[in-house]
């Protein structure tokens, strides 16, 4: 199985690729774990990366999809692979379409996660996460046992930056602007499936699988 999954932040496609990858047996590819791998392995990829890294600049898609193909190209992919959050742009969307076609490679799906904003507002503001041992909660969801301490280590709990109700706007704001494009990408290529992401994570998982079973559209 070859499927991407877009969407949103704070829309659960983390955590469903976590479950798909490991139901199906392919590996999960982020293009945040390629950079972290191939930079700390110092591949010639990586070095180049890194110095984009550190100069604080964003990384070149030419670097970015570099990584992808080489992972795609591993031992590891060979039965399928699932892409979280890439392609995030129409430029990366092409870039890999190309490299898929030369390979003779073809997507099985595209699952589109949607989700209200004011929905994806109210999962993300509610992570607590702890400073000291790196454990998340959610104040709804997996609340700790004492409200604002840690389960672990009984440090307080902090709200990140990233989490706040006005940044999250600004997220949601990118995001619509970079890579809501590649909804239409795919919808115009008969590929894309629209699942709803509203509901508990097993409920969305029995979706998820469901959608999955249905053949690929030609």
């Amino acid at each position: 199985m070859r499927v991407i999954f877009l969407g949103p932040p704070g829309v659960g496609k983390g955590t469903q690729a976590d479950f798909i990858a490991q139901k199906y047996e392919i590996p999960k590819l982020s293009t945040g774990d390629l950079l972290r791998e191939s930079v700390a392995k110092e591949t010639s990829l990586g070095k180049e990366a890194k110095g984009y890294m550190n100069r604080g600049e964003l990384v070149p898609d030419s670097v970015v999809i570099g990584l992808v193909e080489e992972k795609l190209e591993s031992t590891a992919c060979q039965k399928g692979f699932l892409l979280d959050g890439f392609p995030r742009t129409v430029a990366q969307a092409d870039q890999l379409s190309t490299y898929l076609s030369t390979t003779g490679k073809t997507l099985d799906h595209v699952v589109y996660f949607s989700l209200s904003n004011d929905e994806i507002v109210r999962r993300i503001s509610g992570r607590r996460s702890c400073p000291e041992c790196k454990a998340v909660y959610h104040v709804e969801f997996v609340p700790p046992k004492l409200e604002g301490v840690c389960d672990s280590c009984g440090k307080d709990l902090v709200q990140r930056n990233d989490d706040k109700p006005e940044t999250i706007a600004s997220r949601l704001a990118v995001y619509q602007d970079q890579t809501a494009p590649l909804i239409e990408y795919y919808k115009i290529r008969n590929i894309l499936r629209e699942l709803d992401g509203a509901g508990s994570v097993p409920t969305v998982q029995d979706r998820l699988v469901a959608l999955l079973a249905k053949p690929r559209v030609e």
